[in-house]
């Protein structure tokens, strides 16, 4: 299955995880080549006015300073699906009950696979996290 697909699946999982309130966190990893972007990560945000997620761009280069900004799932569903197979090859969603690791070959073939959960409980993000 190509890897546009597969991430489709794979982001019911994530919404899945929102819903019921065990998404922990997401991270893109695994670059390819070396650009300047080293990761993507994605944090909770539960609050009153709904579920929001604070992104955060990390880059390699000291020069370039980190960037975090406050989405809502649907817009960071935008950001990342432009990232996969461009600029990652692997996105991880960690959630309190498993973790589902999406891998992209070279060849645009993706694949998803369940292990056991990394984390317990869920740190909110804050902007300056």
């Amino acid at each position: 299955m190509n890897y546009q697909d597969v991430f489709l699946i794979f982001w019911k999982q994530v919404t899945a995880s929102v819903e019921k309130g065990d998404f922990a966190k997401l991270t893109m990893a695994k670059t390819i080549g070396k650009p300047n972007l080293r990761n993507i990560f994605v944090r909770p945000i539960y609050s009153e006015d709904g579920f929001k997620v604070l992104l955060k761009f990390r880059y390699r280069s000291r020069e370039t300073e980190d960037q975090t900004k406050e989405l809502t799932l649907d817009e960071a569903f935008i950001i990342l699906k432009s990232h996969l197979k461009t600029s990652f090859s692997t996105v991880l969603l960690f959630t309190t009950t498993k973790d589902v690791l999406l891998k992209v070959n070279k060849k645009g073939v993706a694949s998803f696979t369940e292990n056991p959960p990394t984390f317990s409980d869920i740190t909110q993000a804050k902007m300056d996290d």
